[in-house]
């Protein structure tokens, strides 16, 4: 439990209130939670005071919604044995198979002004890298297979690069979140891809209008930049990397 005077993160509060952090932005945008806003656009709040807040409110989140299609323990043989079906895409995140509609107008706009942006910013930065775009299958573990919406390989990762896959964790992934995929986004591939080595993650949330930032830090991963609606976001460990959300939405 943190302290009464602690700043905190909208993860670390979510994790407090036993909410999702969707729902800690969407109140911070509403002004319906004080919080304190540092100077380079990062929110931070203090406990007591959100909980006094939202003493007369009650908040309810939307149950976890994914579909598996077997109890199965898939492997990467597996997968790649499994039939194309029009309008949905596969993965395999730690042997279960997961079945998703594909993705939606919206989805494929913001996609494609995010890595117009990061192919401009990674075409100086490192000239031998290249970025990528679902659907590609990358394989993290033998029992893990998955799509990453965008994601940037390093110059110096060339060798994970195959004919036919990305075969080891990428430097950045960006998963852009939907309704029905937001909480394994948050949870279960966060936790995967903390696991396999994958230095930088970013939640991209189109209907909530934000970015948050993770790098990997002795092995965990923490925030190192966020913003939501207009704000721009600057990359701590890219020098010169910004993204003004604006011109995504």
């Amino acid at each position: 439990m943190s302290s009464e005077k602690e700043l905190i993160t909208a993860q670390v509060l979510a994790k407090e209130l036993d909410l999702s952090v969707e729902t800690i932005w969407k109140y911070t945008r509403e002004k319906k939670i004080p919080y304190i806003e540092l100077g380079n656009k990062q929110y931070r709040y203090i406990l007591k005071d959100v909980v006094r807040a939202l003493s007369s409110s009650t908040i309810k989140d939307s149950p976890a919604a994914y579909q598996t299609a077997s109890a199965k323990q898939f492997t990467y043989q597996d997968y790649l044995n499994l039939p194309e079906e029009p309008g949905y895409h596969y993965e395999v995140l730690e042997g279960m198979l997961i079945k998703e509609p594909s993705p939606n107008v919206r989805h494929q706009r913001v996609s494609r002004k995010l890595q117009r942006l990061l192919e401009d910013f990674f075409w100086e930065y490192d000239p031998e890298g290249e970025i990528f775009n679902a659907p590609l299958d990358t394989t993290l573990e033998e029992s893990t297979v998955v799509q990453p919406d965008i994601f940037y390989i390093s110059g110096k990762q060339k060798e994970i690069v195959k004919e036919t896959r990305i075969d080891g964790p990428p430097e950045l992934i960006v998963e852009i979140m939907s309704p029905s995929s937001h909480r394994r986004d948050r949870l279960q591939k966060l936790m995967i891809y903390q696991k396999t080595g994958v230095k930088h993650y970013w939640l991209l949330n189109p209907e909530e209008k934000t970015l948050e930032c993770f790098a990997l830090r002795d092995g965990v991963y923490a925030l190192i930049a966020a913003g939501m609606d207009e704000d721009t976001v600057c990359h701590p460990n890219f020098e010169g990397l910004s993204v003004p959300l604006k011109n995504l939405w």
